[in-house]
């Protein structure tokens, strides 16, 4: 009997695992997929995952998207993040600071956070200038080619990063290679200085700025940015990251529960 329950507890996280990782699929994907279409691209049996789609169909998790049995993120995942942002209280202190900050500077100001093995921006205020420097709220970036990945993940033991971040992210978007020690090294001195910029790996015209926003157990967990012309973001490097330290040190993250 004790075994049978621990095999059907299995089945059951496998199952929540599964339903999980469909959901951060069609969110990477952004486009309805068919569940035949979504069993393919994970790897995963067309049965299980049809079983999986009707279940969060019938919860609103999921949604159809057209008559063609496309499906997408419901709207119960909008009123659950509503519902999120409310208890915290976290939102408006964040849009705040990213508006003191683009308009301070007038660059792109970014609040930025690890999804999992990826960096993301979370939110985002584009400056004044007439040049804008756009980017897309949402999407997952490999860490290594991020100012902010250096910060994120300093909290955490040069093993436990090289186990998070998958090998092949260490590759450039121009071909090359990053040293995994050369990352570390700057994860360390980033993490002991509050700060680190660099010129953007993705992006050649752009210099980027972080600094930390840490909780009350003084880790790293999320980073304010800057993305700036390259020419701009040297010339005022001191203002630009003095900015984003006073920002920081104003924005009261949630400590932990």
């Amino acid at each position: 009997m004790e075994a049978a329950e621990t095999n059907l507890t299995a089945k059951r996280a496998r199952g929540l695992d599964r339903a999980f990782e469909i959901l951060e699929f069609l969110r990477n994907q952004k486009n309805p997929m068919r569940p035949n279409e979504i069993a393919s691209q994970i790897g995963a049996p067309r049965s299980s995952v049809y079983e999986l789609v009707n279940l969060l169909l019938r919860n609103q998790i999921l949604e159809f998207a057209d008559g063609d049995g496309r499906v997408y993120l419901g709207r119960k995942l909008y009123f659950l993040g509503a519902a999120y942002e409310k208890q915290f209280d976290f939102t408006r202190e964040c849009e705040n600071a990213l508006e003191t900050i683009a308009r301070e500077t007038r660059e792109t100001a970014q609040f930025c956070m690890l999804d999992g093995n990826k960096y993301t921006v979370v939110r985002m205020k584009e400056g004044a200038r007439p040049f804008r420097i756009s980017s897309d709220v949402g999407q997952s970036v490999p860490i290594p080619w991020t100012a902010s990945g250096r910060l994120l993940v300093g909290h955490m033991s040069d093993q436990e990063i090289l186990d998070l971040i998958p090998s092949q992210d260490f590759q450039l978007p121009n071909g090359e290679w990053l040293d995994p020690k050369e990352f570390l090294r700057e994860v360390r001195d980033a993490t002991q200085q509050g700060e680190f910029t660099f010129d953007s790996i993705v992006d050649s015209f752009t210099h980027c700025f972080a600094v930390p926003v840490v909780n009350a157990e003084h880790r790293c967990v999320a980073t304010l940015c800057l993305v700036s012309p390259r020419e701009d973001g040297l010339a005022n490097r001191e203002k630009y990251l003095q900015c984003l330290k006073k920002a920081a040190s104003a924005l009261g993250f949630p400590a932990p529960p």
